[in-house]
Formats: structure tokens, C-alpha cells, sequence
């Protein structure tokens, strides 16, 4: 399971951990820490990117040949703005990928769910291969998923909380329930987070500001991308049942001495 690609419509992928493009103190250490993370696909805000020709900006610091361009809707309220911002990418980028976001409100940036199954819809009728940023609702997931998004994305927490998987068991419910790939966008802190969110079954992380904003972000993501792996092999390897009293780890049967039995 551990080399097992992921696929996401038409194409596959050796890496499981997906990274932003934002935030970084400049852009030499967002190129380090995007070779460090492994990660072979990376997210752009269409709204806040200039895609005009010439001078340096991100577009101009990203491999093209080596890494696939996941634009995305981010900074969109209505399935409108977030229609629009899709289509302005795909022109511009050359690719039908694209995170659909559509946000509910500036505050806690949740998604609009009414908006965001809209927007699905439309985009997927178009032929975009669609990732939609989603509360971690199973019922929201299978909506997605019936309208023919190409994965779910459902947040482990408030985008740039750093909280962690807040709500692992409806992770596992989402995992259960649909069979389009489930990657957990937003809320992942620390590698541990990555690794958890992987354990649970999920088939890839999205984060951005878990590296851009570390103390040393070429280190976190390679922390990430050990954490990615790691998790990823647990969930494979199936791990032993969870009980209240111990299992001593060498059987006692069989063993020398007498018995003592507790008065």
C-alpha cells in the first residue's frame, strides 16, 4: 500500500502530501521547502497571483515540469466568484484541476455548503476535475462525491488553526462511506497531525501554513512528508486493537516459579 498511487480523475501521483504556495518568508525557501516535502503537487490562489508575463512571482518560482499546478478558488463567497475564478485558471494554466473553495464567512472561513455543491455541479459539468475544500461531513462528502467530484477535502480543522484532526471519527466515517480519495485540507500543525490524518485512512494531506509559517519551513516539510509516509505505511500495516489492561508482550505461560496470586 505504501507505493500505491493516488488518483485523482485522469491522473496519478506519487506523493500524498499536496502544499501551498503562500506565506513563505520568500520565494528561495518556498522552492526548498516544496523539494523537501516531496510533494508533487502544489496549490495556487488564482485571485491573488499576477498572471501577467514577466517578473518574479510564484508561477515564476514553480517547476512546471516537475510539479502539477492544483489552482484554487480560495477568497470566494459565491458559486458564481468561485465558477468565474475556475475558469479564469483553466485559461490561464492550461489544466482542469482546480480546489473549489467557497467560504461562508471571513471569521471562521467554513465552507458554504449550499454555494459549494453549486459550484461542484457547474465545474464538474464543464469538465474540471474538481477538489472541493468541505466541512468533515459525511453527508456534505457523499453529495460531492454523487455529483462526480474527483475527491473530497475536508478540513481537520480551521484553515491555518494548527489545531490538528479535531474530529477523527468523522473522518473515519467519510472514509467509510465514499470511494473517491479523501484528502484532509486545513488545520494540520505538526507532522504528527499528518501522520494521524493518514492513519485514519485518509488517501492525502493538503497544508500550507504548517510549513510557511514554521520556525525553519524546509525542515517542517520534511518532517511532513515523514509524517505523510509514516502514516500512510501504519494505516497498511493495520494496527493491534486498543484494550484497558495490559497484553504482556512475552507470553507467561509455560514460565518457571511458582505462581503468586493477589490476597
Amino acid at each position: 500500500m505504501s507505493d500505491d498511487p493516488l488518483v485523482l480523475g485522469d491522473r496519478s501521483f506519487g506523493s500524498r502530501l499536496l502544499v501551498g504556495t503562500s506565506r513563505y518568508p520568500n520565494l528561495r525557501v518556498m522552492q526548498d521547502a516544496l523539494d523537501a516535502s516531496g510533494a508533487e503537487i502544489v496549490t495556487v490562489s488564482i485571485r491573488r497571483l499576477d498572471l501577467k508575463a514577466g517578473g518574479a512571482g510564484v508561477l515564476d518560482a514553480i517547476d512546471r515540469e516537475r510539479y502539477t499546478l492544483l489552482p484554487n478558488t480560495a477568497g470566494c463567497y459565491t458559486a458564481r466568484d468561485a465558477i468565474l475564478t475556475a475558469q479564469l485558471a483553466r485559461e490561464a494554466l492550461g489544466t482542469n484541476l482546480i480546489k473549489l473553495e467557497v467560504l461562508g464567512d471571513d471569521r471562521t472561513l467554513f465552507p458554504d455548503v449550499t454555494q459549494l455543491l453549486e459550484a461542484a455541479q457547474v465545474l464538474v459539468e464543464d469538465g474540471f476535475t474538481v477538489l472541493p475544500y468541505c466541512n468533515d461531513d459525511p453527508v456534505t462528502c457523499q453529495r460531492l462525491e454523487s455529483l462526480g467530484c474527483a475527491a473530497v477535502m475536508p478540513l481537520g480543522a480551521p484553515i491555518g488553526s494548527g489545531m490538528g484532526i479535531r474530529n477523527p471519527y468523522n473522518l473515519r466515517i467519510i472514509r467509510e462511506l465514499i470511494s473517491i480519495p479523501v484528502i484532509v485540507d486545513a488545520g494540520v500543525g505538526t507532522a504528527s497531525d499528518a501522520a494521524i490524518a493518514m492513519e485514519l485512512g485518509c488517501d492525502g494531506v493538503l497544508l500550507n501554513t504548517a510549513i510557511a509559517g514554521a520556525r525553519n519551513p524546509v525542515s517542517m516539510a520534511r518532517a511532513m512528508r515523514l509524517g505523510v509516509e509514516a502514516g500512510r505505511l501504519a494505516y497498511g500495516a493495520g494496527r493491534i486493537s486498543t484494550k484497558l489492561y495490559a497484553t504482556a508482550s512475552s507470553p507467561l505461560d509455560g514460565m518457571l516459579g511458582t505462581k503468586i496470586t493477589p490476597q
